[in-house]
């Protein structure tokens, strides 16, 4: 069953607006079983609206729209989408006493016409009530296609597709059991885990397909079947990750449905653990404590951490010995792992991570080349640390700083 996602908006191709909205509502039809074909954004123009539709009609069975229902006169979807199928725009009672509902309840200003004619729908549409917003969705069909328009307004547009159009959509139609399978790597570049998993790769069954999914630090590799033996399709796909996991054990630290990162799989085990992570930072600037605080449970595991930027703080925050910065300079083995065991005690914790380098493009308070980083993991019995030469742009020597003290971190648990 195939599928297309049409968004509207000149906001969106000029830039101004990022669409999240295709993100979500693929991942929501994929999660049914229906394969997300092409993902198309037009402008708000009639002509191009209409090729758009035009369009998906002939390639796919379900067109989901999105954007272009607010109540000015730049918003002509439904008028356009009624001229489509050759129909025309009627009031509906139940959108009006919803709109009346909402200005009553939360407005309370004069109801403009405007508002008011957002109630007006195709006839042949069957209306989704917006419960959160004054524009409905609609439901159309053609030519055993299904049509659905929903507002561009993220919240108001994912309560309806979950509530209300996919439901519909598994009345209508049965669809297969599409199973994604994703394993984290850190460490290993895209080329060279391509060339470990080479034979593998080549010898996989037809019916499943394999992705890479670089990013910086680390690759994700998915794997995908889809079919109607739901049974049989979970069955191949652990029968390959079998075959895999011994070329990449290294490299390897999870499942994406298990956590969506190596921060989260860390968090995991140090909360399982019972065990706890303080954090100082130098090059890394607080980013490095961001990755674990973004997300919530962090103050289950994570103590706290400082930002010791400048030299100075690093003597009189942590402690780290004067003398020991004059001999051997503030970005250095020596210095880094001082600052990973003060942090450790300083914060009672049972692991210490540091951080410190010279990210440019100036060279700052240490004659260390740009691109120079050292990291630091601390427990109560060692301290281990790295040097790394991350390049010379500062925003990538920052985020690859952050990774390296990730995947450091992550193996320093793993052996304990």
């Amino acid at each position: 069953m195939l599928a297309e996602i049409i968004t509207i908006g000149d906001e969106l191709l000029i830039g101004q607006v990022i669409d999240t909205n295709s993100a979500f509502i693929a991942q929501t039809l994929n999660n049914i079983g229906a394969s997300v074909y092409q993902i198309t954004s037009v402008q708000d123009e009639r002509n191009h609206i209409l090729q758009a539709l035009q369009d998906a009609e002939d390639r796919v069975d379900i067109v989901i729209i999105t954007g272009g229902l607010g109540p000015t006169k730049d918003d002509i979807t439904k008028k356009t989408i009624a001229e489509y199928f050759n129909d025309t725009l009627v009031r509906d009672a139940s959108v009006t006493k919803n709109i009346e509902d909402i200005w009553e309840k939360y407005v309370r200003q004069t109801l403009l016409q405007v508002n008011k004619d957002q109630a007006l729908v195709p006839s042949k549409a069957t209306v989704l009530m917006n419960k959160l917003g004054t524009a409905p969705g609609m439901w159309l069909e053609k030519n055993n296609k299904v049509f659905v328009s929903l507002p561009g307004v993220p919240f108001e547009m994912k309560k309806l597709l979950v509530n209300n159009v996919i439901p519909k959509l598994k009345e209508k139609y049965k669809f297969p059991f599409i199973l994604h399978k994703t394993l984290l790597t850190y460490g290993l570049g895209e080329s060279t885990l391509a060339s470990r998993i080479e034979v593998w790769e080549d010898n996989l069954p037809e019916h499943i397909k394999l992705a890479y999914l670089p990013r910086l630090g680390s690759v994700r590799l998915r794997l995908s079947s889809k079919g109607f033996n739901e049974k049989a399709i979970r069955q191949n796909i652990e029968a390959e990750i079998d075959k895999v996991l011994p070329l990449i054990k290294d490299a390897f630290v999870g499942f994406e449905d298990e956590a969506t990162s190596i921060e989260a799989l860390i968090a995991q085990r140090l909360t399982a653990s019972g065990k706890t992570l303080a954090i100082a930072e130098s090059c890394t600037g607080g980013d490095l404590a961001k990755q674990f605080t973004q997300n919530s449970g962090a103050s289950s595991f994570f103590n706290g951490g400082v930002v010791t930027y400048a030299t100075e703080s690093k003597i009189k925050v942590l402690g780290v010995p004067e003398a020991l910065i004059n001999e051997h300079s503030v970005v250095s083995t020596e210095v880094v792992e001082a600052m990973a065991e003060k942090v450790r005690i300083l914060f009672n914790a049972d692991y210490g991570v540091a951080t410190t380098g010279n990210a440019g493009p100036s060279k700052g308070d240490s004659d260390a080349d740009v691109g120079k980083v050292f990291i630091a993991i601390a427990s109560k019995n060692k301290v281990v640390s790295e040097s790394f030469m991350l390049g010379s742009a500062r925003k990538r020597v920052i985020k690859k700083a952050v990774n390296k003290a990730l995947e450091m971190l992550e193996k320093e648990i793993l052996k304990n």
